[in-house]
């Protein structure tokens, strides 16, 4: 029997939560990779620009098509 709701953060070393703040972040801010690394390492993850990119690659898409569910047409004023 196939599972309907795989885990799709199933295989990573970080939560979900810290996975979706950094995909956030750079998708909310313009912030470069290196610079994402360095905050979070501030607040004490570690974590290489490298995986920040797959993380990106892989999760970016589905929250851009999420959340424009939810977004308000503008008046293009």
């Amino acid at each position: 029997m196939k599972q309907k709701n795989k885990n799709p953060f199933k295989g990573w070393q970080f939560t979900a939560e810290i996975i979706l703040w950094a995909v956030r972040w750079y998708l909310q801010f313009p912030i470069s990779y290196r610079d994402l690394e360095r905050m979070l390492a501030d607040r004490g993850i570690q974590v290489d620009h490298t995986t920040l990119f797959r993380w990106i690659q892989a999760y970016a898409p589905e929250l851009d098509k999420r959340v424009r569910l939810h977004l308000r047409m503008t008046n293009g004023s």
